[in-house]
């Protein structure tokens, strides 16, 4: 049986639990999920340097995912661009049974091969590309489409699970899998799963966008000013590198048509 399916020992009798026990419980499951992904450090670092070394050669990276890791990818993907101001299609995120699935769960799209196959054919995938597979289970036939994709192109590709041994951890280039075991619900893996495989494509952006340069030290200088709280944030981050009082810095930022490498010329 799966891990992530087996009945967790701890929460057997939660239905009978006073709330803030229940809130106890559920809180150290999630601790055992953040040190599960504590155990995949070095798959995940893997799969950020390979991932940015494509990118620098003008390769994109996918996000494929069924349900709730569906939706996990395309909100990473997503908040790329206004963190870091990289274009819309340099991150994609890919969810089994198109849009309408990000807001109404249709979950017999991930038992679909062929779709994930002509989902992603349809990106144009090349060589230069990454596809990180998302499938907690690890078999989702959705998934496994998509990979077949796209190792006949020769893309990278990158199984993230919490089953070792699946076929999502077994077929991709890299296996990023943090075995957060079972749920505090059986089989609800929307909870502590869901949370550590969060957390990776968080670091995953995260890292890759260091490495391409999109951050100076630890701020974000490619931001847009796209609303007035980041307009703030932007003359913020230019005070912090030039030393100059908010007033100046955003003159500065004015006068370099907001763009914040102009701005402090790093």
């Amino acid at each position: 049986m799966l891990k992530t399916e087996m009945r967790n020992e701890n929460t057997m009798h939660i239905d009978q639990m006073s709330t803030i026990e229940m809130m106890q419980v559920m809180q150290n499951e999630n601790m055992n999920a953040a040190r599960a992904v504590g155990e995949e450090l070095e798959a995940i670092g893997k799969a950020v340097d390979a991932i940015a070394a494509r990118m620098k050669d003008g390769g994109r990276l996918f996000y494929v995912g069924c349900g709730t890791s569906g939706r996990l990818g395309v909100l990473d993907a997503s908040e790329c661009p206004p963190t870091y101001g990289v274009p819309y299609d340099l991150v994609q995120g890919i969810i089994a049974g198109g849009y309408d699935a990000l807001v109404k769960a249709g979950e017999g799209a991930e038992d679909s091969f062929d779709s994930g196959y002509l989902d992603l054919k349809a990106q144009s995938l090349t060589a230069k590309d990454s596809v990180v597979g998302i499938s907690v289970a690890g078999g989702a036939a959705y998934v496994l489409g998509a990979f077949s994709h796209a190792k006949e192109v020769g893309a990278l590709t990158i199984g993230l699970s919490c089953n070792r041994g699946s076929l999502v951890d077994t077929e991709g280039d890299i296996s990023i899998c943090p075995d957060t075991g079972a749920e505090v619900i059986t089989g609800s893996t929307r909870m502590k799963a869901g949370s550590a495989h969060k957390m990776i494509l968080n670091m995953i952006s995260t890292g890759v966008m260091i490495r391409l340069g999109h951050v100076y030290e630890n701020l974000m200088i490619n931001l847009r000013p796209t609303n007035i709280k980041l307009k703030n944030r932007m003359i913020g981050i230019v005070s912090d590198i030039t030393g100059l009082d908010r007033k100046a810095s955003e003159q500065l930022l004015e006068e370099n048509d907001y763009v914040i490498r102009k701005a402090v010329r790093k």
